[in-house]
This record gives C-alpha cells, sequence and structure tokens, in this order.
C-alpha cells in the first residue's frame, strides 16, 4: 500500500473551511462508530492550521501530535505511514528521524483536490492504525 516517494502533485491554494470541515466530520464520524477518541487538524499546503477539533475524553497529548501529522504529511508531500514504514524496515529509516518535523506515526495524509496538494489531514488519539483510517475516512470524504 505504502511507497517511499513523495506525491508528485504540486501544492495548489489552501483548503477551504467549508472543505476542512467536511473532512473533518467524515473522519470523526469513524471515530464515532468504533468508540475512539480523536483529535482533527486540517493544514494548508504551508503546514498552517486551517481546522482542528477533539473530541471529549481525548488523550491530552494528542492535541499537539494530530498537528504535527498534519504538517509533516503537507510539508514532506507524503502519508506519515510512509514514514512509519521506512523506519519500521530498518537503518536506513532512522536518518528520517534527524529531518526537522518528521513524525514516522500513521495518522496523516495529504489531501488532494483537483491533483494539487491543499493541506493535510492530521489525526491522533488511538492507536495508529486507528488513526489512520480515520484519516484515510477524511481524504476520501475530499473526493
Amino acid at each position: 500500500m505504502s511507497t517511499q516517494f513523495a506525491s508528485p502533485n504540486e501544492y495548489g491554494p489552501s483548503i477551504s473551511l467549508e472543505d476542512a470541515k467536511k473532512v473533518t466530520a467524515a473522519a470523526l464520524s469513524v471515530a464515532r462508530k468504533n468508540n475512539w477518541t480523536m483529535a482533527v487538524a486540517i493544514v494548508d499546503p504551508g503546514g498552517y492550521l486551517v481546522y482542528y477539533e477533539k473530541m471529549d475524553h481525548t488523550q491530552l497529548g494528542g492535541a499537539n501530535i494530530s498537528v504535527e501529522k498534519a504538517r509533516c504529511a503537507a510539508l514532506f508531500k507524503r502519508s506519515t505511514r510512509i514514514m512509519q514504514d521506512m523506519l519500521d524496515s530498518g537503518s536506513a529509516g532512522l536518518r528520517m528521524l534527524a529531518l526537522p518535523g518528521a513524525v514516522p506515526v500513521e495518522g496523516g495524509i495529504p489531501l488532494i483536490s483537483e491533483d494539487k496538494i491543499v493541506g493535510a489531514i492530521g489525526i491522533s488519539g488511538s492507536s495508529s492504525a486507528n488513526d489512520g483510517l480515520c484519516a484515510q475516512a477524511g481524504v476520501d470524504a475530499l473526493k
């Protein structure tokens, strides 16, 4: 599923607030259905926060982690799952730990509209796999 390469898509204009809310709602719908508590951050292509929502009782650490996952996905033009997989693969992936802003934990995915990166979603609050499922639901809502 994952690849080691960054998205070939160019950066585009920022995701709108309306679309950011739509992406967040889809992600949180999956979380609610599974009784997971999550924090969701939507950033623009430059990694600046556009929209943020945290469910009641979400672990406090998830607040900042969701923002950092989203920033990482936007700035590096790739899913944080790809970075996690690279790190899991061995010593070559260890270099990424020296990259400022790298978050090698699943849950951050670039958001693409009209073949341009318009931002990214970052989710934290459950396991990495669950964070990734919710993030993907958000991505799918933008399509």
